[in-house]
This record gives C-alpha cells, structure tokens and sequence, in this order.
C-alpha cells in the first residue's frame, strides 16, 4: 500500500509510519517542523510569522499537492492537519478525498469533540478543562482559549464535516476514543500510540543508592497539564528526602536532547490531568522508567491487560502526587519490579510493529470495501 501521514504530533505518525515501512508498505509524513522540538518527518512545512510567512507556507502547500495524490490510504493528525483557516482545509480536505482512496483521521490532541466531551458531556471524572463530573471549568489561559477556539461555529463544524466524511476514526488515547465513541460508534477504531522500544536487560531495571525523578515541561502548557503541581510536589520530595532523591527538570529541550537527559532516570511524572499516559509516559516506559501520571482502571480495561498495571496513578491535586512519589521514596523495592512492567508493558501494547499490523488491518478492511463496489466517501 502507499500512505501518506499529512500533520503529526510527537512521532506518532512517523513511529507508525517505520512500522509500516518494516511490513512492506510505502510511507510518506509530511509534517510541520515546530521550533525547538525537532520532530523527525520527511517533508517538512513550516509557518513563519507574519503576512509573508503565510503566503509562502500557502504556496509551499498549493505546490505540494499534485505529490498528495494517488495513495491508497491518507491519514490526517486530526482535523488541524495543516496550519490554515478552514475553508482552505475543507478545500484541501475534499481534494485528498477526490483523488485517493481512502482518508483516515488520527484523534490525537485538541479538537471540537474532545473539548465537547470535557465540558459539555461531563464524560470523566477529571480533565485538562474540568476537575469533576459537574461544571467545575479550569480557569487558566491555555484550556479557556481552547474551549473557545473549539465552540467557535466554523471550527466545531470543520471537525464535524471531517467526522462525517472520513472513512475512519483512530484515536490514541481512552479520552478521545470516549469522546468519538459517542457519535461515531461505527466508525471508531482505537488504536494505541506507536513506540519505537528500547534495548533493556534486567541490570536496567534496578534502582541504584538515589531513586532519579525526571520532569520535562513545556512552558506554554504547564497549567494546562498539572505540570506546574508535579514539579512543586517533586521538590517537595526533593528537600524532604535530600539524600534519597535527585531530581533532573528540563524545559523546552529539542527531541533528541529530551531523550538523552531522560535516560538512566527512575521515575517521569507527567501529565495530571489524564486517564492515560500519552506519547511522553510512553517514551519513558519502553525505557523502564515508571510512569507517574495517567493510569486509571478504564486503559487497562480498553486494551485488555489484566496483569501489566505499571503506571502510579495520581488523583488530580498536589496532595495525591506527594503521597506517590513518598511511597516510591520509602519503598524503593517497589520500583524495579514497576520499571519492568512498564518496559513490558510498551513491548507488548504499543510496539510500533504490533501497532503497524492493527492499522494495516484496518486499511485492508476499507480498501476491501472499494473491491465489492462501494464508492469511497
């Protein structure tokens, strides 16, 4: 098959498209190249600010799209696969239905349908918008502006258009699974962030004389994320437990520098807000790093695991964040054992070739709808 991956968002497309390549399939990711991040791809697109910076992104991607056709399957990171007003995107959107195949829709981050399920559905218990089952809205900059973004009637009825006409929905994580689930039940397909997994032996796994914690913060979301509680309950830990505790916090690091400053570390804390461990966590884990963050009863249930449950969930307040990493601290003996379940855990849930098999499945399923005569979408 020939795919093309247009938009990404931290490797998943690009870990899925190396999957597919090693099950003999042609990829290609075109993706947007994000400042500091440094995100591998194979064509990159990149905004600059101002009037110009916009002509010449819009005339890069007019240039591009005679190489955006003839695949058997295009897959887009959300309905944001490109950085556009969206009457250009439901323009480009309908040109890749008319001349591929078939279009697929990553679920991953920020769209209408997460943020509605959030706010509106009152679907969890907790969220990046809410802190409970009835209205108790988060009140910092960053989830205010995306509830507003995502209500405006242009964007919420793009990312519905998308929805309809899309041959498929795959998302990520429990949360947008959930949200899509209750719309698009016959169209949705989860499927689990793809990870390129490390090397490890058991020696890995063992905690040496300080347990290491490990922080990354994106400065533009730490409230957005818990990230500005995590990092005050680390320090905390920190200064209670000097000789017991070292702590490593970086910020804004590019991909390949992240991921040298990750290694060797004991335990990541990461995202508060969230049921389940996203790309960060992920990294980590297939590096035998245990996971303190997202790790609620409902992602173990959607992927089935009854005996892998490695990841040291944390209700969303400061005070249940200390008490975890307090009990890692006093009980050291725990965190081998978690570290390998946690590697374990990645190999067999979200390795990048098991993952590339579940999609090539579901490509072959709607390509075979084409053969017994059916119209693409």
């Amino acid at each position: 098959m020939k795919i093309l991956f247009l938009g990404d968002a931290s490797m998943a497309h690009y870990n899925l498209s190396l999957g597919l390549r090693k099950l003999g399939h042609e990829t290609v990711v075109i993706s947007e190249k994000l400042r500091w991040r440094e995100f591998p791809q194979d064509i990159a697109l990149e905004r600059k600010p101002g009037k110009w910076g916009s002509i010449s992104y819009l005339i890069k991607v007019l240039l591009l799209l005679p190489r955006l056709r003839g695949y058997d399957i295009v897959q887009l990171v959300g309905p944001n696969f490109l950085s556009l007003r969206k009457e250009r995107l439901r323009w480009i959107y309908d040109y890749l239905r008319r001349y591929n195949k078939r279009v697929v829709m990553t679920a991953l981050g920020d769209d209408y349908y997460w943020v509605h399920g959030c706010c509106d559905l009152n679907l969890f218990r907790y969220s990046d918008f809410n802190l409970g089952p009835v209205d108790r809205r988060q009140t910092f900059p960053y989830a205010k502006k995306q509830y507003e973004d995502w209500t405006l009637p242009e964007n919420k009825e793009f990312n519905k258009y998308i929805a309809r006409t899309c041959d498929a929905i795959t998302p990520v994580l429990y949360e947008y699974w959930l949200c899509y689930q209750q719309y698009w039940k016959d169209k949705v397909t989860y499927m689990p962030l793809p990870v390129v997994p490390e090397d490890r032996n058991a020696d890995s796994f063992r905690v040496r004389d300080r347990i290491r914690f490990f922080l990354g913060i994106q400065r533009n979301r730490s409230e957005y994320k818990g990230t500005d509680i995590m990092q005050k309950a680390l320090e905390d830990i920190a200064a209670a437990y000097p000789g017991k505790v070292e702590l490593t916090v970086v910020e804004n690091l590019p991909y390949s520098e992240y991921i040298r400053r990750m290694e060797g570390q004991d335990v990541l804390v990461d995202q508060l807000y969230s049921y389940t461990p996203a790309m960060n966590g992920l990294l980590a884990m297939s590096r035998g790093i245990v996971c303190v963050g997202g790790g609620e009863p409902e992602i173990y249930q959607l992927v089935n695991e009854r005996e892998l449950h490695p990841i040291v969930n944390v209700e969303p307040c400061y005070e249940s964040v200390y008490k975890e990493l307090e009990k890692l601290v006093l009980h050291p003996e725990r965190i081998a054992e978690l570290k390998r379940q946690s590697y374990e855990f990645v190999r067999q849930h979200h390795h990048y070739i098991k993952v590339a098999q579940r999609y090539q499945n579901l490509y072959i399923s709607l390509l075979n709808e084409d053969s017994k005569g059916n119209t693409p979408v």
